[in-house]
């Protein structure tokens, strides 16, 4: 199968292409810049030029294929609507060149706006009123033949080479001094390593069902606690609460997302699919060591 895949040069991006061109997949790998062009040649993918604003480009790059992986997403929190409106407006050129054809569509969400007190599941739909919306308009394609799939990624997707939330949690201990958490740091974060998802994104272009809510989940929720603990251990710092009311003030943007308590399941994912993380948990990971040898003052 060809297989136009935007983000193709991102942390997660760069293990899907991987894993496509391994199963012996033509991917073709949108790129904005030289160095994520070598990114996604260094991955086994042709280049296709554009980002999410260049609408022809990725129109011209949902033609020439039999499937998309829509990773791409700009995680500016500093204008998260505006990043949502980028999102809605891809995902509504790419499908609507997939209409009437079947082809598999495969749309990257998230966790974070399920606050729901309880372990989440496939079948809990998002909220409509979510500002990001990239699940509805993408699965509004599905009356229209296009083979929509949903796949939902956790807070923490982790692995060498992880720049997201884990990182950052490290950077901001060894500037403040302290491993922390927030409250009593019972809430809970789902984490998959990134190989694993990176094959649940290919089990779903080529398998999934119209309109399959995925969850690439491969710890259900770890406490934050155990997280600030480990990193604490690594750093030899002291570990410590953080009143919730002055998370944001200690984490930045990042306190309010490291306050949530988001335990989700991959159950349905895995009897659907055939899926099992086969790849350490983020405990293990950071136990490892890597995140703070890559990262050392």
């Amino acid at each position: 199968m060809r297989v136009f895949v935007t983000g193709a040069s991102g942390f997660i991006g760069s293990a899907v292409v991987s894993e496509l061109v391994s199963a012996g997949h033509d991917v073709l790998g949108l790129a904005r810049s030289d160095a994520s062009a070598q990114a996604v040649e260094g991955a086994g993918a042709q280049v296709h030029r554009g980002d999410l604003d260049n609408l022809d480009s990725l129109r011209a790059g949902a033609e020439s294929a039999d499937g998309v992986i829509h990773l791409a997403f700009n995680h500016d929190f500093t204008d998260y609507t505006g990043a949502a409106e980028t999102d809605r407006r891809a995902i509504d050129t790419l499908g609507e060149v997939l209409i009437g054809s079947d082809r598999p569509f495969v749309v990257t969400s998230g966790l974070a706006g399920f606050a729901l007190g309880r372990t989440m599941t496939e079948d809990d739909a998002a909220d409509p009123d979510s500002p990001r919306g990239s699940e509805q308009a993408a699965l509004a394609f599905n009356s229209r033949s296009v083979r929509v799939s949903v796949l939902r990624l956790p807070p923490s997707v982790h692995g060498e080479g992880d720049h997201g939330f884990v990182p950052r949690l490290i950077d901001i201990a060894r500037v403040e001094g302290v491993a922390a958490y927030p409250g009593d740091g019972f809430n809970r974060w789902p984490a998959v390593h990134r190989f694993d998802a990176a094959r649940l994104f290919r089990l779903a272009l080529e398998s999934a069902p119209a309109g399959a809510r995925l969850h690439a989940i491969g710890d259900e929720g770890i406490p934050v606690r155990d997280i600030a603990g480990a990193i604490g251990r690594h750093l030899g710092l002291p570990v410590t609460t953080i009143s919730p009311e002055k998370a944001v003030d200690h984490f930045g943007w990042l306190g309010a997302f490291f306050s949530l308590d988001v335990p989700a399941s991959s159950t349905l994912t895995r009897e659907l699919l055939g899926w099992r993380p086969a790849h350490p948990g983020l405990r293990d990971d950071l136990e490892q060591g890597h995140y703070f040898h890559d990262r050392a003052a």
